[in-house]
């Protein structure tokens, strides 16, 4: 999670050194007084279609790293999510114009 990242978006999934994978999310919240991590349930409250009350933050209230439970059909959480970094990484193409090489 980036706070004060400029906007409030899923920039996709990243492979860590370690081998984990994590959703990428920037939001313009400022990392202060739990603000970023509210922003971050909200937004992806939003983005997957469940109530804001279906979002906990379960560990890192203050790292960028956190770990969140979604309540819902995983079925459904799965699919909204594939279809929600595949567009980040669509629009990242369009970004580069050809240029970039596939991630």
């Amino acid at each position: 999670m980036t706070p004060r990242g400029g906007r409030d978006d899923i920039d996709g999934i990243e492979t860590r050194s370690d081998g984990r994978s994590v959703l990428k999310v920037r939001v313009r919240a400022i990392a202060e007084g739990g603000e970023a991590n509210r922003a971050v349930t909200e937004l992806l409250s939003k983005a997957l279609g469940v109530p804001r009350a279906s979002v906990r933050l379960l560990s890192g209230a203050t790292s960028r790293i956190k770990q969140v439970s979604i309540d819902g059909d995983p079925a459904r959480l799965g699919e909204a999510l594939r279809a929600l970094t595949q567009g980040q990484k669509q629009r990242g193409k369009d970004k580069c114009k050809g240029r970039c090489k596939d991630k």
